[in-house]
């Protein structure tokens, strides 16, 4: 009795697969994390009690003052939102925000405080 010679079934060709294959890997590469090395040098205008705004992640655009600055590898600072909430961002992702702003005295020279002008009925 001769031997059982193996043959493969012929490969099924799916219309379409080429292109969904490279709808595939084009997403995954669209999902590729970037890394920012410029974090690794922090930001040394930032430091514990300055009023900040967050650029990114969560309470992204939000004021925050800083509680704390923790070096390390990547400097980050423990912040605290003016709504309450409180987390470690990087330093990177800190923006210096203005001062805020006194409350108008009643001497200031608002529309409402200044006098209408002469010739003109009040």
């Amino acid at each position: 009795m001769p031997a059982k010679r193996f043959r493969p079934k012929p490969v099924k060709v799916i219309p379409g697969a080429a292109e969904a294959e490279a709808a595939r890997s084009a997403a995954a590469a669209s999902r590729v994390a970037t890394i920012n090395l410029k974090a690794m040098t922090g930001r040394s205008d930032i430091s514990q009690g300055s009023r900040v705004q967050i650029a990114s992640g969560l309470y992204a655009g939000e004021f925050a003052i800083v509680e704390s600055v923790i070096g390390g590898v990547i400097p980050a600072a423990l912040v605290r939102t003016e709504a309450g909430g409180s987390r470690r961002v990087r330093t990177i992702d800190l923006v210096p925000a203005p001062a805020k702003p006194a409350s108008s005295s009643p001497t200031s020279n608002t529309p409402a405080a200044t006098p209408p002008p002469e010739g003109e009925p009040s």
